[in-house]
């Protein structure tokens, strides 16, 4: 049992730092002229009606000068605050997210999905985990 559990909290270990697998589009690999969005590897926990604070962040080639649109999606019960920003090419590339759950939402893991948009070019998109349990 003891041994089990090592391997169980090693694989979450591992998780941790490589981190999620980001779902862009064509064009949403950090190349050189091109950028990614980066959300959080490890999921986030939230009790109905509190918020939590999560750091995205645009990855980008050492070619790319563009402004990046990202838009946040959520799921019914959540609500996220900015739901649109622009992190432009001066910017640091991170921009903090306020992740609330209603105070009924519902209980259980959800999905938020963080779309970026260039001036031009491809999209790229990430998504992270928002478990909500109750107060």
């Amino acid at each position: 049992m003891k041994k089990a559990l090592a391997v169980v909290a090693g694989l979450i270990a591992m998780a941790a730092i490589v981190g999620c697998e980001n779902k862009s589009k064509e064009g949403g690999e950090a190349g050189t002229n091109t950028f990614k969005v980066a959300v959080p590897a490890i999921g986030t926990d939230v009790k109905q009606g509190e918020t939590q604070v999560v750091m995205v962040s645009v990855t980008r080639g050492t070619d790319f000068k563009q402004s990046v649109k990202l838009e946040v999606k959520a799921p019914k019960g959540l609500s996220v605050d900015p739901g649109s920003t622009t992190i432009s090419p001066s910017d640091k590339g991170e921009v903090q997210l306020k992740i609330t759950a209603d105070k009924d939402a519902p209980l259980g893991e959800q999905k938020v999905m963080v779309e970026g948009t260039p001036d031009k070019g491809d999209t790229a998109e990430a998504d992270f985990k928002v478990t909500v349990s109750a107060k």
